[in-house]
Order: structure tokens, then C-alpha cells, then sequence
């Protein structure tokens, strides 16, 4: 092997012409590999690796070459395997080019799969081949998102769409098996329960008046004013709304129960209605008028006004949570609640069941008054006896 360092790539040829040689390359001076040379049905030339040089006696390389041979000459192809494995697309070549066109007339968050992929999982895995990809890299990738301070619920939906697109791949017969459908998931601990104080809600009122980002402030007090989604808000056009029956009739592409919702029009919702400069002129109600097309995104607005109100920690979807806890605060039922949030599933609404002491004490007095009333009539009649 010294003989040839300094070439870069040396083929030594066995004597009897049987397509055995060892290959040297200068990137490894202390072992050369056995291959075998040969021609497949196609008349194409391949090369079969046998072996390390120092793994591999000569004599071993040879036997293996002769029983290899024998074994092609009745047909059989060594790197069918290889070549099947090759055949496969690979996962980038899969979400673009089946995965993203398959959803995006089937979900509306389609968006959201196309940034997780973007931003991680195609970094991760979009040159590896779809049959190259195992349970343990991607419990170990679950793992590495956990640690780089995602939420468990974030690190799960990298997971689940991972799977979800395995799953396709299966059922579009690309991959005879999805490795990963019984991966567990991590523990999503975090729900949030953020609600407005009396002095919090002043302060953001008064940030939503004033502010000169009218658009963005009338949509935040919009949401607090119907317990709409941020999606179906922003969506939402001018034939959904009925001024005279003072509702809004969300269609059932928008909500997310995939039912059509009807929304009253409670004296704050109509009075952003009113506010609105958008009725006759374009079909959505809230418009960006910098680019004159419906909004996309309010989060770097909003992220502004709420530190102006001085809640950094306040969320979009918390105006959302104070719809529906002024309800509970005010005694309604949860079955109400339920019906004007658009809680598909009644758990969701279970959440508001203990947002106000003060309405769980007024019920809970209907009992003690009786009592009382009974306790003095007991004491008047024993006071007669």
C-alpha cells in the first residue's frame, strides 16, 4: 500500500481476470477495499465492494468474488438492493411535490405544516430518503427540539407531521411502512389560563381607543367582543354579517368545527362594526390599508399594544379567554358558553367552570338562604312553644 501514497486512486488488478481488484485511495494510506468488477443484465458495468484489506485476506476475496460470480450468472443483481433504496424520493422531493399539494385544498393550516417543515424538519431530514428514515432519529430529533426550549406541544406537531406524512406515503405505496406511527408523545402541560384583571382590562381598553393602528385595535376588540377565533375574524367579509338581526354567520370553511356558527352581535361588536371604513369598498371587514388586501398576520402589532398596556405576557387568543370567563363571572352556563365560543368538544369549555369565585358564591348562597330562612322559621316556633 506504501507504493501508491502518493496517488490519489490506485485500482490493483487481480492476475486471472476474474473482476477482482482492491482500490487505494490517499484518504486512507493503511487499507485498501476488494471490489468486484462486473456486468449486469443491462450489459451495465458495476462494482461490487466485498471487503476491507484488513478484514479480507486475499484468498477470502477471492472465494467471495468466485461464489458472487456464480450467483449473478443465474441472475441474481447485488445491488438491487442499493439501487431499490436509491429509487426512493427523498423527503424534501416528497413535501414539495406531493405532500403541500395534496393538503392544501384539505387544510386550512397548511401554512403552519409548511413553516414547521421549513424551518426544522427539512434541516434535519429533507436529504435523507423516505425509507432512511427510523423511530430512534426522530424520538432522539423530538428530544433535540424539547432542549432547544420548544414547548411539548410544539415539539409534538413536529413529530405528528412527520407522521402524518409518512402516512401518505404509505397509503400512495412509496414506503411499505411508516417507522415512526407509534411514536409517544411528549406530556403538553401547557395550557394557559391568562386572565384580565379589572385594572389590566382598563389599561388595554385604553391603548385600543387611542392607539393610531385603528385596524389592529378595532380586530382585538372585535375578539373580545364575540370569543371569535383569530382566523374567523380575520376572515370574516361583509355578507356574513346581518346588521338588522345584529348577528354574524361564520361559514363552516372558516370555524374551526368545520360547522357554520351564528354570532350575536352583542352593543361592542356592533360598535366596532360601526367603526369601519371598509362596508361598500372591499369584501372583508378588516383590511390592511397598506397593501388594501385582508390581514395575514396582526402578531407584530399586537405585540406592540400590549407592551403599550404594559401585558407582555398577554396573548392573542387571551381576548378569546376574556370573552368567555366574563360569561362564567356573570353566571351564565357552561352550555351557553359552549354555544357562543363554538366549543366543539364540552372539556374545552370545563376550563371556565372555576374562573370566578364571586358567581360560584352567589350560587352557592341560593343553598345557605334557604337554610337561614328555615332556621329562622325553626327558631320562631320554638320561641312560641
Amino acid at each position: 500500500l506504501q507504493t501508491y501514497a502518493n496517488a490519489r486512486r490506485v485500482e490493483l488488478v487481480s492476475d486471472d481476470r476474474s473482476g477482482l481488484y482492491i482500490e487505494l485511495r490517499d484518504t486512507n494510506k493503511t487499507e485498501g477495499t476488494f471490489y468486484l468488477r462486473y456486468k449486469d443484465s443491462t450489459n451495465k458495468t458495476c462494482h461490487q465492494r466485498l471487503g476491507s484489506t484488513n478484514l479480507l485476506s486475499l484468498a477470502d476475496a477471492r472465494r467471495k468474488a468466485k461464489e458472487l460470480k456464480a450467483e449473478i450468472a443465474l441472475g441474481a443483481d447485488p445491488r438491487a438492493e442499493h439501487k431499490a433504496r436509491k429509487a426512493v424520493i427523498t423527503f424534501d422531493e416528497f413535501f414539495n411535490d406531493y405532500y403541500l399539494p395534496f393538503v392544501k385544498p384539505r387544510k386550512r393550516s397548511w401554512g403552519r405544516d409548511e413553516e414547521l417543515y421549513r424551518l426544522r424538519i427539512s434541516n434535519k431530514y429533507g436529504s435523507k430518503r423516505l425509507n432512511e428514515i427510523t423511530k430512534m432519529q426522530v424520538q432522539n430529533f423530538q428530544a433535540e427540539l424539547l432542549a432547544e426550549g420548544l414547548a411539548p406541544a410544539t415539539a409534538n406537531h413536529h413529530v405528528k407531521l412527520i407522521r402524518r406524512m409518512l402516512n401518505l406515503a404509505v397509503d400512495w405505496e412509496m414506503l411499505e411502512k411508516n417507522p415512526v406511527s407509534r411514536i409517544a408523545m411528549l406530556a403538553e402541560m401547557n395550557q394557559k389560563e391568562r386572565y384580565l384583571s379589572e385594572d389590566e382590562l382598563v389599561r388595554l381598553v385604553q391603548v385600543l381607543k387611542t392607539d393610531s393602528c385603528r385596524s389592529v385595535c378595532l380586530i382585538i376588540l372585535y375578539l373580545m367582543s364575540t370569543g371569535a377565533r383569530l382566523n374567523e375574524v380575520l376572515s370574516a367579509t361583509w355578507d356574513q354579517v346581518d346588521r338588522e338581526r345584529k348577528i354574524w354567520r361564520i361559514p363552516a370553511i372558516n370555524s374551526k368545527s368545520k360547522r357554520l356558527r351564528t354570532v350575536p352581535l352583542n352593543e361592542s361588536a356592533f360598535d366596532v362594526i360601526n367603526q369601519l371604513e371598509t362596508e361598500h369598498k372591499f369584501d372583508h371587514l378588516f383590511i390592511n390599508f397598506k397593501t388594501n388586501k385582508p390581514f395575514v398576520s396582526i402578531h407584530k402589532v399586537f405585540d406592540k399594544l400590549r407592551k403599550k398596556a404594559q401585558l407582555p405576557e398577554m396573548r392573542i387568543h387571551d381576548a378569546r379567554h376574556f370573552f368567555c370567563s366574563a360569561l362564567a363571572s356573570s353566571g351564565r352556563s357552561l352550555y351557553e358558553i359552549q354555544t357562543l365560543a363554538g366549543h366543539s368538544d364540552p372539556k374545552t369549555t370545563m376550563r371556565y367552570s372555576s374562573v370566578s369565585s364571586k358567581a360560584l358564591h352567589s350560587a352557592s348562597s341560593t343553598a345557605s338562604d334557604i337554610i337561614q330562612e328555615a332556621l329562622k322559621k325553626s327558631s320562631l316556633a320554638a320561641s312560641e312553644v
